[in-house]
């Protein structure tokens, strides 16, 4: 059993207007070809096998742009086509290739985000924190253990008829189907 699981911080966050090309081509180096260089040593694996698993952490931004996060939001977009792309050549050989796509999660980066935020709009981060929560239908943060649970699952033999998609895991907070 091969499995690989792909996940790679955000960029900084920021406008997309004021992004500079050097933080385009570090992100789409840092996920698409980071993702397709590690898949190059391990497909030829799951070929051979006529099994394996790849899991993309990605972001509910490839359903709906998050507001601040440009160049992360142009970059999983492309993770997410990479991905399709890959999960409708490798289907034949039972190689399932999925997204897993976090929404808000108790992490080092939404805690600086919500900082970034907090000083930005001179509001304390407890009120940031309360209003990112309010537009959560299950009024909370997600926690690493959520996330992990979905991923745990896609690597699994009870995964094997799902591939080729988006998964969201953001306590519905995500406006598209």
């Amino acid at each position: 059993m091969i499995i690989l699981i792909n996940n790679t911080g955000g960029p900084k966050s920021g406008p997309i207007e004021s992004a500079k090309t050097e933080e385009f081509i570090n992100a789409f180096n840092m996920h698409v070809l980071c993702n397709q260089i590690l898949c190059s040593f391990v497909i030829p694996g799951m070929k051979k096998l006529g099994y394996g698993r790849i899991v993309n952490i990605i972001s509910t931004s490839v359903k709906v742009p998050i507001s601040g996060l440009g160049v992360s939001n142009t970059i999983r977009g492309a993770v997410a086509n990479w991905a399709k792309t890959m999960a409708n050549e490798l289907g034949e050989f039972q190689i399932t290739v999925n997204n897993v796509l976090p929404g808000y999660t108790k992490t080092g980066r939404l805690s600086s985000l919500f900082e970034k935020m907090s000083s930005s709009q001179n509001k304390p981060i407890k009120e940031i924190e309360n209003n990112i929560i309010s537009n959560v239908p299950l009024k909370r943060l997600g926690t690493v253990t959520d996330v992990a649970n979905i991923v745990i699952f896609l690597a699994s033999e009870k995964a094997s008829y799902i591939s080729g998609i988006n998964i969201p895991v953001d306590g519905g907070r995500t406006g598209s189907l």
